[in-house]
């Protein structure tokens, strides 16, 4: 069975290798072991709550029970920005016109900001090549919206999805050789890295100070704009499925899309419904149900067959094993 979990210091193999399978410009899972072991201290201190909840960045693990196989990794960040700016490019359009000549020209530009300070972020989706079929996505990506909806008080009013920009196949980043690198003397790689482990004051030092046309850059810049790796395709689907939209932000050196929703919009947290546990041998449904714990701290989701008779649902000891949950705890159950 597929079990999400919290994710803790003994993942560090298991991350290590998810971070080197995702490849190049997954900025939160980077190819160091050091910061690696940072944040999967900083998860174990957030699920058991000795942080503050805006210092919270709760990692979560896509487990094969039966095997111990961890195929995947998501996440959710309480608040993006309070430590360490959180920057992006916003596309401005801007109307420029000659009623003497009869001319009016829409032009885009783009302008660094620094506008999401407080929001909550979902990130960190990656999944196995193999494991990406079946319904694990989903049930990983959808897990971090039931951890939301578990203690709606401790995240913020919005959240945000930043998605990785385009690569070429050979491991180019349009966006980059052709605008971000004038600006930042050094390999993608470095600038990546940076990101995570600086206050990012290099950013804030090196960024043009003044808004980039768009219509003045190389074609291959123009086209990748906003556009999302084709990786993160399925992960932009899953987050329209939930209400995310693009918000005309984007990374500053992929140009990756940021997509946003209001919390309580999100539609894996408005839907979800808290339901008393009763325990049988077989469970009759028809189809699978999103289940999870109603807890941050005891945080687990599965998705399997729950039969939902007005306040409770009735699942099957092995579901129930695989929660940590006993008849007449509380779980929160999505259809």
């Amino acid at each position: 069975m597929l079990v999400v979990r919290p994710a803790g210091p003994a993942d560090l193999d298991h991350l290590l290798e998810l971070a080197i399978l995702s490849g190049p410009g997954f900025t939160s899972l980077p190819e160091d072991p050091d910061q690696l072991t940072e944040r999967l201290d900083l998860s174990r201190d957030s699920f058991t709550g000795r942080l503050e909840p805006q210092q919270r960045w709760y990692t979560l693990m896509l487990e094969e029970s039966e095997t111990g196989d961890v195929d995947g990794v998501g996440s959710v960040k309480a608040a993006v920005g309070l430590n360490r700016p959180f920057f992006s490019f916003r596309l401005v359009n801007n109307t420029q016109s000659s009623p003497s000549l009869g001319v009016k020209l829409d032009h885009q530009t783009l302008v660094l900001v620094n506008e999401c300070t407080g929001w909550t972020e979902v990130g960190s989706l990656f999944l196995k090549a193999d494991r990406r079929k079946g319904g694990a996505g989903r049930l990983l990506s959808q897990s971090r919206y039931m951890l939301i909806g578990a203690q709606p008080d401790l995240f913020a009013d919005n959240v945000l999805a930043e998605l990785r920009g385009v690569f070429t196949p050979d491991g180019a980043c349009p966006f980059w050789d052709h605008v971000a690198h004038k600006f930042f003397p050094m390999e993608f790689d470095d600038a990546d890295r940076m990101t995570g482990s600086t206050d990012k004051q290099f950013i804030l030092d090196l960024s043009p100070r003044h808004p980039i046309y768009v219509e003045l850059l190389p074609e291959p810049a123009r086209a990748v704009i906003g556009k999302v790796h084709p990786q993160g395709v399925p992960a932009m689907a899953l987050l329209e499925s939930e209400g995310f939209r693009p918000n005309g932000l984007v990374d500053i050196f992929d140009a990756g899309p940021t997509v946003s929703c209001v919390r309580d919009n999100i539609r894996t947290v408005r839907d979800a419904r808290r339901l008393d546990v009763a325990i049988a041998d077989e469970v009759e449904a028809e189809l699978p149900a999103l289940i999870s714990t109603d807890s941050v701290a005891a945080f687990r989701a599965v998705r399997q067959k729950a039969a939902v008779e007005g306040d409770t649902a009735t699942l099957t000891r092995e579901t129930a094993d695989a929660l940590k949950v006993r008849a007449g705890d509380t779980v929160r159950v999505k259809a």
